[in-house]
């Protein structure tokens, strides 16, 4: 008798929100440039040694948008990002107080076991610095150019991918020299990092272009659909929900749209095509949204389990490991992740050996497998983040990644395939009666709506959209003002502002998205051509009780600005 088959879709969700300033095109924070040297890459490259292993990948517009505005900040050298003008200055001894304070908060930043403890020289700078803050800002004036040329180097190399210090001989002579970096050095390290980036899009489209990914898309600029539609999704899996003072979104509908088709119009100037499928801001599905998502030509989408077992009530066992199909959405396929085990890799597998990480996840799928109920292999769909769970992992999970792949390739029943060619075998034939509004954390919209700063946090967006639309429907704004308005706009619907707002997540997180967030929204205004309102000075998070970041249910980690 055969072994059971089974089909494993991983789908790898590249995102970082806007973090530009328009108005100035500074950027508040540094995370899409560092995953992109560290994780976006290694990705790739995962990918590139193993090409018999197949995924999709998602990016989202507003992501490929900052990359391409760093590539060209290296093409012109004029540097908008803090930390790489640092990196560039040619006399860290003249460093102004606020960009000696900048350096010191900022080049601690990531997992240190990991990304810190491994280098002995980048740990003495840490060192140095413990020692010098306990005794106040008065020691630390004791650093030198030197120091900080240094530490500004050292946090360069320690974000970038594990396959790039294997394959970039320059990242194996800084490691080596480990201190006295000099100019020459720092402009070095910048080329490379300048290379890496402007090479990153290229790789993703030659992986597409011989079969091996899928390229889907998000809409444009992660906002979380099924509220823009209706806040009144949030009830439909938590009744109780308390909601914004604002009945609805003003004109969420043709928001959606435009998120949407802006999506479908990025992708194909970059890729060479419109998406087949999407994967939805934070997998938020509503039955609106997905047809929305149909009506626009999306053949797939794809969800967290929960929403899925949410939907039915109680769900039969394996319900999650085939594709479904919704009356309101005929022609879209959904697909569910399957939480426990994309979960694992996000979360636990970071504390295994490589090795025994792979072969536990191997023996689950197998196990998954031998249970299905009839011929018809299932299709297990793994889901998550493409760049914030490596950095807890040794190496930035370069072994789990070489196991893991390495023993897909030789299994002899397991098939890693694309959404596209699932659907290319056997159209969905389960028929979902019901979708029961939801996203991938907890099944709920619970993370981005229903709390007092969340609730605020919308009503402040319902009020500058009301005057975004009275400004535009007047017609005293010029076509370029009026489109710069509307890039703003999109900004401001990000999905990611509300995420942050919460108890749950760590306080230094929280002021900087919540500035940032103010801080868009009173753009917003200058768009506009209008005074930002007062209350856009006072935080919305004022008085939250500080707490740890939430890792749990199904949530996916985030950057943390702390």
């Amino acid at each position: 008798m055969a072994a059971p088959r089974l089909d494993l879709v991983f789908l790898w969700h590249m995102h970082q929100p806007d973090y530009r300033d328009r108005a100035s095109g500074e950027f508040a924070m540094p995370w899409t440039y560092l995953h992109a040297l560290k994780d976006y890459t290694d990705m790739a490259a995962h990918l590139e040694r193993h090409p018999r292993v197949r995924a999709v990948v998602n990016f989202v517009p507003v992501l490929l948008d900052q990359i391409e505005d760093y590539i060209d900040q290296f093409a012109t050298g004029n540097f908008r990002d803090p930390l790489l003008r640092l990196l560039a200055a040619p006399d860290l001894e003249r460093l102004a107080a606020a960009e000696r304070r900048l350096l010191l908060e900022a080049c601690f930043r990531c997992h240190q076991p990991t990304m810190l403890a491994p280098f002995p020289r980048y740990q003495r700078l840490f060192e140095l610095h413990e020692l010098l803050a306990r005794e106040g800002e008065s020691a630390l004036a004791y650093l030198s150019g030197a120091y900080f040329a240094d530490l500004v180097t050292w946090y360069h190399i320690a974000w970038t991918g594990e396959t790039e210090r294997r394959r970039e001989p320059l990242l194996a002579e800084l490691m080596a020299k480990g201190e006295g970096y000099d100019l020459a050095d720092r402009r070095a390290l910048l080329a490379l990092i300048g290379k890496t980036l402007a090479g990153l899009v290229p790789r993703y489209r030659a992986l597409q272009e011989r079969g091996q990914i899928e390229l889907s898309a998000t809409p444009a600029s992660h906002p979380l659909a099924p509220l823009l539609l209706d806040f009144r999704a949030a009830r439909e899996s938590l009744p109780e929900a308390p909601l914004p003072l604002a009945m609805r979104y003003p004109g969420g509908r043709e928001r959606v749209r435009r998120h949407i088709d802006a999506a479908r119009e990025s992708h194909a100037r970059r890729f060479g095509g419109a998406p087949h499928g999407f994967w939805p801001a934070e997998g938020a599905l509503s039955a609106d949204f997905a047809h929305l998502l149909a009506t626009a030509g999306c053949r797939w989408a794809a969800s967290g389990e929960s929403v899925l077992n949410h939907s039915l009530g109680e769900a039969p066992a394996g319900s999650a490991y085939r594709p479904w199909q919704l009356p309101e959405a005929p022609g879209l396929a959904l697909f569910f992740r399957d939480d426990r085990l994309s979960d694992q890799i996000g979360f636990e597998y970071s504390k295994w050996h490589g090795r025994d990480a792979a072969a536990h996840f191997i023996a689950q799928l197998e196990a998954i497998a031998a249970a299905a109920p009839d011929e018809t292999p299932p299709v297990v769909s793994i889901v998550l983040d493409g760049e914030n769970a490596w950095e807890y992992y040794p190496y930035n999970g370069y072994y789990f990644f070489e196991d893991l792949y390495s023993l897909l390739e030789e299994h002899p029943t397991i098939r890693t395939r694309t959404y596209a060619e699932v659907l290319a075998d056997a159209p969905p034939a389960a028929h979902l009666p019901h979708l029961t509004a939801g996203s991938w954390v907890y099944g709920t919209l619970s993370t981005w709506i229903g709390d007092a700063a969340k609730n605020h946090a919308w009503d402040l967006l319902c009020a500058a959209k009301q005057s975004y639309d009275q400004v535009i429907a007047s017609g005293r704004l010029a076509a370029a003002e009026a489109a710069r308005a509307e890039a703003q706009l999109a900004v401001c619907e990000s999905s990611d502002w509300f995420w942050w707002f919460g108890d749950y997540n760590p306080a230094q997180a929280v002021a900087s998205f919540d500035r940032l967030y103010r801080h868009n929204l009173a753009n917003l205004y200058r768009c506009l051509r209008l005074a930002p309102p007062a209350q856009l000075d006072v935080p919305i998070s004022s008085g939250r009780k500080d707490g740890a970041a939430v890792a749990a249910g199904g949530t996916m980690r985030r950057a943390t600005p702390s």
